[in-house]
Order: structure tokens, then C-alpha cells, then sequence
């Protein structure tokens, strides 16, 4: 029986070719193992809205209004007719109910033109405002600033402003001063408002992603909190929009913002607004959070934009990293230290 020499113990040396070449700098970044979350609620919130329906669709809601309110109108004629023939008093009771209903809806619709008129209005004055502005066109300047100055004839926080305009506007002689002037002096208050709009939305919908488990809680949160600041910020500049008009406005910067892909989050946003550690350091729907909440004020940005009866010139747009830095700080560092603890 032969005897096995000992095994060798001891560290193992691996020589490389070139050792040169092979070093902490040069070696390849570890992976990340867990990606930031992507704004999966915000995309579906904004495609959905955005989305034109076909003419099919279109059709058949119109039809189908048609034919409801046809069907409907017969139901109660015939209903009250013959609820008066059975009983007078009741049947005119039913009448007049129906009457006042009518005349309700009737201001209901009123109302609603009114706010289309408004926005209509509003977009008139960007478009001459803009033609104004590229043509050097002094007069039509003027009528631009004339007719902001009439659009905002009934708000008295602007009292001010209108009388600093009307003192100051003759001692200019050219359309940007003219409509910078009334940029700076009724828009200003505006624009300051609307801002607190677009950080309380962003930080409503953070807080619900964030702190909130439940499935589709994102989603919805997203949805009313983006439709009601929305809604507001057509208020601030244009008074009330109505419902529908609420919806067209909504639906106008939704679409601007799929068209032009600024539904999407970039990582230079992602880093100016997350410190560079927090996703690492906070849990997955902290992250979440923070994105819906980024474009939340993305869509607030968008929607002062499409309500502004002025584009922005003398006077400097919101950036969207400044309003999350705004509306997020403190946020998250109090949920994480709750975390942590």
C-alpha cells in the first residue's frame, strides 16, 4: 500500500498577462440591482386622457345622446300628460317641477358656454400676444395689453398692478416692453399662485404613492389631484372653466405633453430632485412616489403654459426641478428617518 505525499496548503497566486490594465478605475461598475421605479401611473393617467377617440366612437356617443334624450323627453311628456289626466293638481305640479328643472340646465349650459367663450378668449390673446411680440407691432401690443387689462378688470387683488400698468405704459415705445410690462404686473400675483397649486398637487400625489399600499391607490391619486389643480389653475388666470371646459383644458395639456414625450422623467431630474442617494436609501415606493410627484409638476408647469393668457417673456417659467425641490423638501427625509427608526 503506497503512501500519498501531503497535500500543499496555502494561498494561490494568479498571475495575469498585464496587470497593468487591471485595476479598481478601470473595473466595471457594479450593477444596479434594483432600477428606479418608472412613472407607470402618471404615463397610463396622461395616455389614457390624452387618447383621441376615433369617429366611430365619436358617433356613437353622439347617437347614443341623441337617442336618449329623445327617448327621455317623450317618457316625461308622456308621464305628465298623463298624470294630468288622471289628477290636475299633480300633473301641473310635475310640470312646473319639470320647468324649473329645465331652466336650471338651461343656465347649467349657459354657464358652460361662457367658460368656452373665456378660453377662447384666452387663447386669442397668446396667439396675438405671440404675433405681437415677432412682428415689433406697437399697436397691436397695445390691444393685447387692453384687453388683459379688461380680462382682469374684476379681480381686486390686481387693483394694484392694473394702476402701476396704466401709469407706466405710456412711457413705452415698443410691443415687448408694452406686453412685458403687463407681464410683470398682472401675471406676477398669477403666477405665484398657480405655482403653490402645481407644489401642493405634487406633494399630494407623492405622499399617497408613497405611503399608501393599495393597489390603484397611484393611479387615482394621480388622476384627481392632477384634474383639480388643472381645474384651478384655469380658474386663476380665466376664472371658473365649467366642467366641460375643465375637461378641454385638461385634455390640452395632456396632449401636449404626449406629443412632445415630456410625459417621461429624465435622470437629470431624477438626480437634481432625489439628492443622488434617497432612492438607494428609501424604500421602492418612496421612489414611486417622487416620480409620480415629478410629473405632477411637469403637468402643472404644462397647464400654466396652455391657461397663461401671456407667454412667458420678461417674466422666467417655473422649472419643474424647482417646483418638486419645493414641494418634496422634508418629505421624504421625515419618512425616512420614521423608516429607519
Amino acid at each position: 500500500m503506497s503512501e500519498h505525499p501531503p497535500e500543499k496548503r496555502g494561498p494561490v497566486l494568479i498571475e495575469l498577462e498585464d496587470e497593468a490594465t487591471v485595476n479598481p478605475s478601470t473595473a466595471e461598475p457594479v450593477p444596479d440591482l434594483a432600477p428606479l421605479a418608472r412613472p407607470a401611473a402618471m404615463e397610463r393617467v396622461a395616455v389614457m386622457a390624452a387618447r383621441k377617440p376615433s369617429t366611430l366612437a365619436r358617433w356613437f356617443w353622439r347617437l347614443f345622446a341623441a337617442l336618449f334624450t329623445f327617448v327621455l323627453s317623450l317618457a316625461a311628456y308622456d308621464f305628465i300628460a298623463g298624470l294630468i289626466a288622471r289628477n290636475q293638481v299633480l300633473g301641473y305640479v310635475a310640470l312646473g317641477l319639470t320647468g324649473a328643472f329645465l331652466v336650471v340646465l338651461a343656465a347649467i349650459a349657459l354657464k358652460e358656454l361662457s367658460a368656452f367663450a373665456r378660453l377662447k378668449r384666452i387663447d386669442s390673446l397668446q396667439t396675438a400676444a405671440t404675433d405681437a411680440v415677432g412682428r415689433g407691432d406697437l399697436k397691436a401690443a397695445r390691444r393685447v395689453s387692453d384687453k388683459l387689462v379688461a380680462l382682469y378688470a374684476h379681480r381686486d387683488e390686481l387693483s394694484w398692478g392694473r394702476e402701476r400698468f396704466a401709469e407706466r405704459q405710456g412711457e413705452l415705445f415698443d410691443a415687448d416692453g408694452v406686453l412685458g410690462l403687463a407681464e410683470a404686473e398682472l401675471l406676477a400675483p398669477l403666477d405665484a399662485a398657480a405655482r403653490r397649486e402645481v407644489e401642493a398637487a405634487a406633494r399630494q400625489v407623492a405622499t399617497v404613492t408613497a405611503l399608501v399600499p393599495l393597489a390603484l391607490a397611484d393611479v387615482f391619486a394621480a388622476l384627481t389631484a392632477n384634474l383639480r389643480m388643472i381645474r384651478r389653475i384655469a380658474e386663476i388666470y380665466g376664472g371658473r372653466s365649467g366642467t366641460l371646459g375643465s375637461w378641454r383644458v385638461t385634455r390640452s395639456v395632456l396632449t401636449h405633453l404626449v406629443a412632445t414625450g415630456a410625459v417621461a422623467v429624465g435622470d437629470d431630474l431624477i438626480g437634481t430632485m432625489a439628492g443622488g442617494g434617497v432612492m438607494a436609501k428609501i424604500s421602492r415606493r418612496f421612489g414611486e412616489g417622487v416620480v409620480n410627484g415629478a410629473l405632477t409638476a411637469r403637468v402643472g408647469v404644462a397647464a400654466i403654459e396652455v391657461c397663461r393668457p401671456l407667454p412667458f417673456m420678461k417674466l422666467s417659467k417655473p422649472s419643474v426641478s424647482g417646483t418638486v425641490k419645493r414641494a418634496l423638501t422634508g418629505l421624504f427625509d421625515k419618512g425616512a428617518e420614521k423608516s429607519a427608526g
